[in-house]
């Protein structure tokens, strides 16, 4: 069904608010949204009544509640959560605003790129020269960060010069996850650099009761502070930051971020499998 951007800007603001309150939503609130005359609502919502859209409520909490075909027409699931694209202004979020659509022009241009990104909430508190950061996106997790050029109040859309995009892959850790090397925790710090250095790797899962992790930045903090016959369950790290293996690399990315950690340790069915670190998830971002 061809909507309308109004159309479509009413609808999306009044499934919205319905899910956050659950009731019956005034016309007015959605104005308020979507930053619209009053009037403007009222005269749209004859028409998406006829389009069987919307119906109304009658009563003193009365209003206005989406159909079904509603929710189709915009393509959201009728019993899922909403779904909010977060927008930041000059470092700043803005409260009660998400992008609803991002469109990309100017691709073919080796010096600029630019897009149009479509806002449910008050377009009037962006202007020009604002720099703006939007996402992630439910799916794809897109993010960008750009300059806005222009603003076109009718269509609630700001036209962004974009500086930096990126997109992280809908795959699990365990497809870019590495399998872990083993090792025992006797072995000298000399015989475990060799491993380490050997299989192309930087860490290793040392095996036992109580299970670690050693790398080679342990050994070499070891060596520097006269350790040199220290072995690897003397050195090796007992607490470790674990992943499961199902979760996807968005997930690891932000967890990496957060902690600062050099690397994930892999959980697959409860069993410790593998090992994840920042190279992997920066190549699984890179073509081929």
């Amino acid at each position: 069904m061809e909507l309308t951007p109004v159309q479509r800007d009413i609808l999306t603001a009044l499934i919205n608010i319905h899910r956050k309150e659950g009731r019956a939503v005034k016309g007015e609130e959605i104005a308020e949204l979507i930053d619209r005359n009053p009037g403007t609502i009222r005269n749209q919502m004859q028409s998406l009544k006829a389009l069987n859209l919307v119906e109304g409520v009658p009563g003193p909490k009365g209003g206005y509640r989406a159909t079904g075909e509603a929710y189709e027409a915009l393509n959201i699931n009728a019993t899922g959560e909403t779904v909010v694209v977060p927008v930041v202004r000059n470092g700043v979020i803005v409260e009660g605003t998400t992008a609803s659509e991002i469109i990309f022009n100017k691709v073919m241009l080796s010096h600029q790129c630019g897009g149009v990104i479509r806002i449910l909430g008050n377009i009037r508190d962006f202007n020009v020269g604002d720099e703006v950061e939007v996402g992630p996106t439910p799916v794809n997790k897109l993010y960008i960060r750009g300059t806005v050029t222009g603003r076109d109040d009718t269509m609630s859309r700001l036209i962004i010069q974009i500086n930096e995009m990126i997109s992280v892959p809908k795959v699990s850790v365990k497809s870019v996850a590495r399998r872990a090397l083993r090792i025992s925790p006797e072995v000298s710090l000399q015989e475990a650099s060799k491993i380490l250095v050997h299989n192309g790797v930087q860490e290793a899962l040392v095996e036992g009761s109580s299970p670690g992790l050693i790398n080679l930045t342990d050994i070499t903090r070891a060596l520097a502070e006269g350790k040199a016959n220290a072995s690897v369950g003397e050195v090796m790290t007992h607490g470790f930051l674990t992943i499961d293996s199902e979760e996807s690399i968005y997930e690891a990315i932000k967890v990496l971020g957060r902690t600062r950690a050099g690397q994930l340790v892999v959980s697959d069915s409860g069993t410790l499998w593998g090992v994840v670190n920042a190279y992997d998830l920066i190549k699984s971002l890179t073509p081929a």
